[in-house]
C-alpha cells in the first residue's frame, strides 16, 4: 500500500476515535434505572435511586420518613416529630411533660417555669419575693428588687441609713447619698473644711480646695506664693513663671 494510503487511513482512524459516538461506544453501557443527562456526557440514576460504582441501586426510605428526591445526602429525611437515629431510622420525638416539640420538629424544650433536667421537664420552684428569669444560662429565677439571692432563698437587702438601692447585679447592692460617703458598711457625712466645696467623685475625701489653697490636715491651706511664680491649672498648687525654675521652694532665674 502506498505510503499516502496509509497516511489517509490513519487520519481516518483518528477521526473515528474521537468522535462522540465512538467514545459513547468505548465507555460503560448505562446501567438500569437510568438515564442520559440533560447535559454533557453521561448518565444518571432515576429519581429514587442512588449511584453505586456502575450501577444505581434503589433508596431505601425508612418509616416514618420521606424521599427527598436530592442527588446529595441520604436521599430521605424523618418527618416532622421524628429524629434521624443512626443515619437508618426515624424514632418519635418523646416530649416530656411541661415540655413542646420545637419548631424543627427534630428536638423539644421546656416550658416557661419548668427547667430541662436530663430527659425531664422540671417544675421551677420559686421561693419568696422571686420573679422568674429569662436567661437561657444561669440561675432560673432572680430576686425581687430590694432582695438578693441567699442560698436557695431571697431574703432583704439591709439598706443602711442615708442610702437608697442602686439596682446592682454585682458589689455592694446600695450606694451613699449625695454628702454621704460609705465607711464600714454605714453611710458618714461628708465634713467640708473651711475654704472648700463639696465634690461627688466617688474618690477622695468627698470635697476639694477652693482656688488658692492646697489640702493639708484634712483642712485647706492658704497657698504662699513664692516670688516668681503663679497658680497652677488646678488652683491648687503653683509653679514658676518661664525661664524660671523651682528650687527649694522659691522660683530661681534660669542660668
Amino acid at each position: 500500500m502506498a505510503s499516502a494510503e496509509l497516511l489517509a487511513l490513519a487520519f481516518v482512524t483518528l477521526i473515528a476515535i474521537g468522535s462522540p459516538s465512538f467514545a459513547q461506544s468505548q465507555s460503560a453501557p448505562m446501567p438500569v434505572n437510568a438515564q442520559p443527562k440533560s447535559y454533557g456526557d453521561g448518565w444518571e440514576c432515576d429519581r429514587g435511586y442512588r449511584r453505586d460504582g456502575d450501577a444505581c441501586l434503589a433508596i431505601i426510605v425508612p418509616e416514618n420518613a420521606y424521599a427527598t428526591n436530592r442527588t446529595y445526602g441520604a436521599g430521605w429525611e424523618c418527618l416532622h416529630g421524628f429524629q434521624e437515629i443512626n443515619e437508618a431510622t426515624c424514632l418519635e420525638v418523646v416530649v416530656p411533660d411541661g415540655g413542646y416539640l420545637d419548631p424543627s420538629g427534630k428536638s423539644w424544650s421546656c416550658f416557661r417555669r419548668y427547667m430541662k433536667v436530663d430527659d425531664l421537664c422540671l417544675e421551677i420552684d420559686l421561693p419568696p419575693n422571686a420573679y422568674l428569669a429569662d436567661n437561657t444560662y444561669g440561675s432560673a429565677w432572680q430576686c425581687n428588687r430590694g432582695y438578693e439571692i441567699d442560698g436557695d432563698t431571697c431574703i432583704a437587702i439591709a439598706v443602711p441609713e442615708n442610702a437608697f438601692l442602686n439596682g446592682a447585679g454585682y458589689g455592694q447592692p446600695w450606694t451613699c447619698e449625695r454628702g454621704y460617703f460609705e465607711r464600714d458598711d454605714i453611710c458618714e457625712a461628708v465634713v467640708v473644711p473651711e475654704n472648700a466645696y463639696f465634690d461627688d467623685a466617688n474618690y477622695g475625701p468627698g470635697w476639694k480646695c477652693n482656688r488658692g489653697f492646697a489640702e493639708s490636715d484634712d483642712g485647706c491651706t492658704e497657698i504662699d506664693l513664692p516670688e516668681n511664680a503663679h497658680l497652677d491649672r488646678s488652683g491648687n498648687r503653683w509653679e514658676c513663671h518661664r525661664n524660671f525654675q523651682r528650687s527649694q521652694g522659691r522660683c530661681i532665674l534660669n542660668d
